[in-house]
């Protein structure tokens, strides 16, 4: 019988004072028992228990734990010491889905002309609750089409489900370290305009939201900053204009939420 060759994975985790969150998200990547794996944590210089925990899994890893310029940085350092077939991050905070490596593996192996792929998430609290379904079912249904037109109106690409292929890296380069939210949007705009995305139905991660994420704290500027992106992308003056009254309304429900 052929033995299979699995192509190396090389998940990236950016991290800084993550230490309630960290573990889990470590947990989650070393029991994909996934074969081929390369495992980097990217720490920015921890001073809470974040630095304790990464020793305690003497050498099951790679991680390195120093100031850096934030967290685009440390995802581009990261890449740098990469040396995968197929690469992601995973924030320190956010969750891989049992078997996610596998599947996503399978699916580039069955579809070698697939540059990158996504799937879906689950949105959950700082204590692991399903929260806000109404927005991952939103962002599943644009999926369905997954165009650079909606992707200029509403970001339905999952950050940690996402994955893609060394060889795209190589040639739309590497995040864009000006941008302190929205670099792995600016990364699919950039991506979408060379390779058509490919759409897995599985869910592969659960995004945390909390009080110290961007996402719980900081929306107003990562939408600002996603506009930004949209401006500097897209020429249509109907479509930036679509894009900043969809921001605009999301910003406002997320303000009753909170």
């Amino acid at each position: 019988m052929k033995k299979i060759t699995f192509p190396k994975i090389t998940v990236i985790t950016p991290s800084y004072n993550q230490g309630h969150f960290i573990k889990e998200t470590i947990e989650s990547v070393l029991n994909q028992n996934y074969p081929n794996l390369e495992y980097i944590v990217m720490d920015g210089g921890s001073t809470d228990g974040t630095v304790k925990i990464l020793k305690s899994y003497g050498k099951k890893f790679t991680w390195v734990s120093k100031k850096d310029k934030g967290q685009t940085d440390a995802i581009n350092q990261g890449i740098i010491k990469s040396t995968g077939d197929i690469i992601c991050y995973l924030n320190s905070d956010d969750v891989f889905l049992p078997n996610t490596l596998n599947t996503v593996a399978e699916y580039f192996m069955q579809h070698p002309e697939a540059m990158w792929a996504t799937g879906d998430y689950f949105i959950i609290d700082a204590d692991g609750n399903k929260i806000q379904s109404f927005v991952a079912n939103y962002k599943t249904w644009l999926r369905q089409k997954p165009t650079m037109m909606r992707l200029s109106i509403a970001n339905y690409i999952i950050q940690p489900s996402t994955f893609w292929r060394k060889e795209l890296m190589e040639d739309i380069g590497m995040f864009d370290e000006n941008l302190h939210f929205c670099m792995d949007f600016d990364y699919w705009m950039r991506a979408m305009a060379k390779y058509p995305l490919h759409v897995l139905n599985s869910h592969f991660s659960l995004f945390r939201i909390h009080g110290s994420s961007k996402g719980g704290a900081l929306y107003e500027k990562q939408f600002n900053e996603e506009h930004e992106l949209v401006v500097k992308y897209v020429k249509s003056p109907v479509i930036r204009f679509i894009h900043k009254i969809h921001a605009t309304l999301i910003v406002m429900a997320y303000r009753v939420m909170k």
